[in-house]
């Protein structure tokens, strides 16, 4: 048996309930893992709050790493005691142990330890496809980055920093700009008590910036769509504050301007793209270049208050459940 959180109808943090579970051996194809580290993502809450619907009742959380158990028949390239971490499958990573299907575990190379893994899996791997494939970044541009203190966006900081990227990012309060700073970020706007677009311009000398990175959502469009240069790019990543709509009239109005709203899914598969990203990603920490470790801990059975906090925006940088 095995712990769980779960949830049977959406709503606040309240819904979520740690049970019992029957895990099971792994069938073919499967691995079953014992979790070390669990993250807690913003899209958890979109799913807990029905934002993006799940069948329920149902566990949560798709990001996690651990240590594979047992292996079920046709699984070749992992064995039991090895270190692995995982992104993507099904919801249920908020588990003391579970069963996963073997093509979406990633090994973890000797170098990274559990604790800095459980910060990349989604996060990294995110700032990877963001910065490597959605918009490749190549070095010497300048960028508009929202959430620059939160859990990708410190990875993000870094990110740019190793690519020679000169990174504006935007944050909440002087403490998330001094923490975004100190990772990399080269120049902060506090939303709080500036504005957005006429401080991108100041930076950019009145060009704006081709492409902005928005995992904010409905806050922050126009300021997004207003930094922007003509036939620029708006990577709508993250809807944290509401859903984007957007006129097309306006994007021409505004510069015949892109806009993109990508998926990770889409980005890692098949599954030898997602170990490149992964190896990428793994490059740069065992050289140093980025770095990774949970800001906030909470007891697996603490889930809710870690929903809480994320949502109040008391955190930076990573969450994660420890089972």
């Amino acid at each position: 048996m095995a712990k769980a959180i779960r949830f049977e109808q959406t709503g606040g943090p309240e819904v979520l309930k740690l049970e019992t579970v029957d895990v099971g051996e792994p069938g073919p194809g499967q691995a079953r893992v014992r979790h070390t580290y669990v993250a807690v993502n913003f899209i958890d809450i979109y799913f807990r709050t029905g934002r993006y619907p799940l069948p329920l009742p149902n566990g949560l959380g798709s990001d996690a790493v651990g240590v594979v158990e047992a292996v079920g028949e046709g699984v070749t390239d992992l064995r039991v005691g090895d270190r692995v971490g995982y992104l993507l499958g099904p919801q249920g990573a908020y588990s003391d142990v579970r069963v996963m299907p073997a093509e979406v575990l990633i090994p973890l190379p000797d170098g990274v330890s559990d604790r800095t893994a459980s910060t990349l899996m989604m996060k990294g791997m995110t700032a990877q496809y963001l910065f490597r494939q959605v918009y490749p970044l190549k070095g010497g541009e300048t960028i508009l980055y929202h959430a620059a203190a939160g859990g990708v966006g410190l990875i993000a900081c870094q990110w740019a920093r190793a690519l020679g990227v000169t990174m504006i990012g935007t944050v909440s309060t002087d403490e998330k700009a001094e923490l975004a700073r100190a990772n990399g970020c080269t120049h902060t706007i506090v939303t709080s008590r500036e504005n957005i677009a006429e401080r991108v311009h100041e930076l950019t000398g009145g060009r704006g910036v081709p492409v902005v990175y928005d995992s904010v959502g409905k806050d922050t469009l126009m300021a997004s769509l207003d930094s922007l240069q003509p036939r620029g790019t708006l990577v709508s990543n993250g809807t944290s504050s509401g859903p984007v709509v957007i006129d097309t009239m306006l994007l021409a109005m505004k510069g015949s301007l892109w806009v993109t709203r990508p998926g990770m899914v889409h980005y890692a598969a098949p599954r030898s793209h997602m170990l490149a990203m992964a190896n990428e990603l793994f490059d740069h920490v065992l050289a140093g270049r980025i770095q990774g470790e949970p800001r906030q801990t909470f007891a697996l059975a603490d889930a809710a208050q870690a929903h809480r906090a994320l949502e109040s925006r008391q955190t930076t940088g990573a969450t994660v459940l420890v089972p």
